[in-house]
């Protein structure tokens, strides 16, 4: 008997994505993104982004379809993202769920946005190996968490504290007049420039800080420290490498996450640390969590970068998950 065929709807911030799973096999993962209408405000808008979930999820959930060779007859649960994100972005995909659901007879499966970025892992490395820390960053969160069992939420062991580290690149690619989204910008400019031109701070990792925030995460700082030497340079009349500034800030940025992550997983007690969230695609981070889990004796387990940022797969695979290992629906048969 096949495993049954679950459709995943993903819509917590500017993504629209539609994604279909049998079991761990990925069928479909369509995608819509409204990031094009947000670039001149140099950030999301939360009503834009939510009127533009309303005009894509119809004709997203029909791509999918069509990938996968499919109908909604032939869909057996849907799974839907309830948290966290924008409320009006999230309120669309779960009232679209609860349609689907409600019509088709079907089940439906809420989930958490966050362990979803973990279980999408299993549609490309397969099931993953419990207990393992899970090392989540985007522009919303930055987050290290214990992953027991996916089917029944990671646990939170650590989180940014302000300003997540994808938020942090947004910013410092405004300060440095990249387009936004900043993270990608940053990366491209970091290639070229020196890591070791400029020494930006660690944010909470002095030793009065691991006390209370051990696996907490603080970029705030790091970003006021960059523009002040953006402007510091200007007011000099200093030429300023772009390239510099961005491998600097970037090698601040992943060197806190990594070293917590390994910390993480060393107090844990566990040999594997998967990657994930939208900044999980950034080079420099795959690059050096490689190095440093090699040494350390850790796996590391990263989806592919299509697979990182918001995607209605990653919802999907959580929700083949929870119907896999007998979970109940959360609404519906």
């Amino acid at each position: 008997m096949s495993e049954p065929i679950v459709l995943g709807i993903e819509t917590s911030c500017d993504e629209t994505g539609i994604g279909i799973v049998r079991g761990t096999t990925l069928l479909a993962d369509a995608l819509a993104s409204s990031v094009d209408e947000h670039a001149r405000f140099g950030g999301v808008v939360p009503e834009i982004a939510s009127r533009a979930h309303l005009e894509a999820m119809l004709p997203t959930i029909d791509r999918a379809l069509a990938q996968a060779q499919l109908t909604l007859a032939e869909i057996d649960a849907i799974a839907v993202t309830r948290n966290p994100g924008l409320i009006g972005a999230l309120l669309v995909g779960v009232a679209a769920a609860e349609g689907l659901a409600s019509g088709l007879g079907i089940q439906l499966h809420h989930v958490d946005h966050l362990d979803a970025h973990i279980a999408v892992d299993v549609l490309n490395n397969g099931l993953l190996d419990e207990p393992a820390v899970a090392l989540l960053v985007s522009g919303g969160h930055s987050s290290l968490l214990l992953v027991e069992d996916i089917t029944l939420g990671a646990k939170l062991m650590g989180r940014s504290i302000d300003d997540a580290a994808g938020e942090a690149y947004d910013k410092v690619a405004r300060l440095l007049e990249l387009p936004f989204p900043g993270g990608p910008q940053i990366d491209k400019a970091a290639k070229t420039g020196d890591a070791l031109a400029i020494k930006f701070p660690r944010g909470l990792t002095a030793a009065h800080d691991l006390v209370e925030h051990k696996f907490d995460f603080s970029f705030s700082g790091l970003k006021t420290a960059v523009a002040r030497w953006v402007e510091a340079q200007q007011k000099a009349g200093t030429a300023i490498s772009v390239s510099d500034v961005a491998a600097s800030f970037q090698e601040a940025v992943v060197d806190v996450l990594t070293q917590k992550a390994i910390s993480a997983c060393r107090e844990a007690g566990v040999g594997t640390l998967l990657l994930g969230g939208g900044v999980a695609a950034n080079s420099r981070l795959r690059a050096l969590a490689e190095q440093r889990t090699a040494a350390a004796g850790i796996t590391l387990r990263v989806p592919p970068p299509e697979l990182c940022t918001d995607n209605g797969a990653m919802v999907a695979a959580l929700g083949a998950l929870r119907l896999r290992a007998g979970r109940p629906a959360t609404r519906g048969n």
